[in-house]
């Protein structure tokens, strides 16, 4: 664990968990917001909602940037309530007003998994393939790695406290997150 005592605000209206998907966004979002008495709200739900398509078919039909479109508008929303637990789509760090938007109205929590951890969890998913289209059309581990390793410094640049998920549980994962909580 390594936390960003510059960045770190104690005022902050939402906790946001960023990271690649697959290293438990969603499922941590709805046991802190059990523990915290707080809403969960997963962005890429919200989206699809939205939207009325999967994100497999936003892409289809408008691209990635007809989806990043989207998931700023969800940013943009998501971060205006307050007492939410936010689970962040994996390239949500990908444009620059994401980016503020996070820093200025939540606590970012950023959760990792190495590549091969991440591959074998999203192999496990029955809903990867269906829901979450590939980036690179390289086999699943080449993308993870490749994604994940030009992402690494937007992730830092939004996480006030980061958190390795390899080998926890998600409570664990909650537990350690709930000890650094300002």
């Amino acid at each position: 664990m390594s936390g960003h005592p510059t960045m770190k605000r104690h005022t902050a209206r939402n906790l946001a968990l960023i990271g690649y998907r697959g290293t438990g966004k969603s499922h941590v979002a709805r046991l802190l917001a059990a523990r915290l008495e707080w809403q969960a709200i997963d962005a890429d739900d919200w989206v699809e909602t939205q939207a009325g398509k999967s994100i497999a078919e936003i892409f289809q039909a408008s691209g990635e940037a007809g989806f990043r479109d989207l998931e700023t508008a969800a940013v943009r929303e998501l971060t205006t309530g307050e007492q939410q637990i936010l689970a962040m789509g994996g390239g949500v760090i990908l444009r620059e007003e994401n980016r503020q938007l996070l820093n200025q109205h939540c606590f970012t929590v950023w959760l990792t998994a190495s590549p091969a951890i991440i591959a074998k969890r999203l192999g496990q998913d029955p809903s990867t393939q269906a829901r979450r289209p590939s980036l690179t059309g390289k086999s699943p581990l080449e993308e993870i790695e490749e994604v994940l390793n030009a992402r690494l410094p937007l992730y830092k640049q939004c996480a006030n406290v980061t958190i390795d998920t390899e080998g926890k549980s998600p409570e664990a994962v909650a537990d350690a997150i709930m000890a650094q909580l300002p």
